[in-house]
């Protein structure tokens, strides 16, 4: 699906869903009530009612494996940000070992850095934008930083080691969400869902050629679910894009205080 639909709120996102579902529907239920007089009208009640649950069972499958690609996603999206704020956080306790003019520059690279992932980042990750060419400046700074420190106690030799290793790791849970900021599910696997969803329409309307009440429930309510189903989909599709999405709350909410101006 486009950009402008995943961007839009879960409102107006569920109109434009329903609305398409449902135009769908009528579209069919017309087609078949035009052609369904006659022999064409005989030959439809001819049709088999096992195909139905045939056709519904496997759109169920599409429906299942599609959610199950968006649930995974959007669960390593949030795990990989939660990651990389514990070891944000890691790092700038175990800062306080440090002396203090390695910790004060220390933690002011920490929140440069989460003040770029948030504002910066997180746009072009919504965007499916956010690019793994160069790393961060402030957590590269950072590492330099620690890496280069003469060390004067066995207490700050151990905090050396634990601070490289956990920006390290907030520098692997980066690339992981930029990665998996990329991820959506493809236009194919929208086509076949929305083409398996018309087939089950076009099996209800046959089915029910002879009795148009009936036909127009069935349809509005296999309708009514194939949207619902269609925006539980695309609401977490992409995980850091939308209203509903990973945000960088986690970050923030663990990023050095500025020292006070006395």
């Amino acid at each position: 699906m486009n950009d402008w639909l995943h961007n839009l709120p879960v409102p107006w996102m569920a109109l434009v869903i329903f609305g398409f579902t449902y135009l769908l529907g009528a579209a069919i239920y017309a087609g078949v009530a035009a052609l369904a007089s006659g022999e064409r009208g005989r030959s439809f009640k001819s049709m088999s009612p096992g195909m139905l649950p045939s056709l519904s069972i496997v759109f169920g499958l599409f429906v299942a494996f599609t959610a199950a690609q968006v649930w995974a996603d959007s669960d390593r999206a949030g795990a990989a940000v939660s990651r990389e704020a514990s070891a944000l956080r890691s790092a700038a306790i175990l800062a306080a070992s440090l002396p203090g003019e390695t910790e004060k520059q220390l933690h002011g690279l920490i929140r440069a850095y989460v003040e770029q992932a948030a504002t910066v980042e997180w746009p072009l990750m919504a965007a499916r934008k956010a690019s793994l060419d160069a790393a961060p400046r402030q957590l590269a700074e950072a590492l330099r930083l620690v890496l280069t420190l003469a060390t004067a106690t066995p207490g700050q030799e151990t905090a050396q080691r634990q601070i490289t290793t956990a920006i390290e790791t907030a520098l692997d849970a980066r690339r992981q969400r930029i990665v998996i900021s990329r991820s959506a599910v493809n236009f194919v696997k929208w086509c076949c869902l929305y083409l398996q969803a018309a087939c089950v329409l076009l099996a209800i309307a046959v089915l029910h050629c002879d009795d148009r009440l009936a036909s127009l429930v069935a349809i509005g309510l296999f309708a009514t679910g194939v949207s619902a189903s269609a925006l539980l989909i695309a609401a977490h599709d992409r995980p850091f894009t939308g209203q509903i999405s990973v945000s960088p709350e986690p970050l923030l909410q663990i990023m050095p205080r500025a020292p006070e101006n006395r």
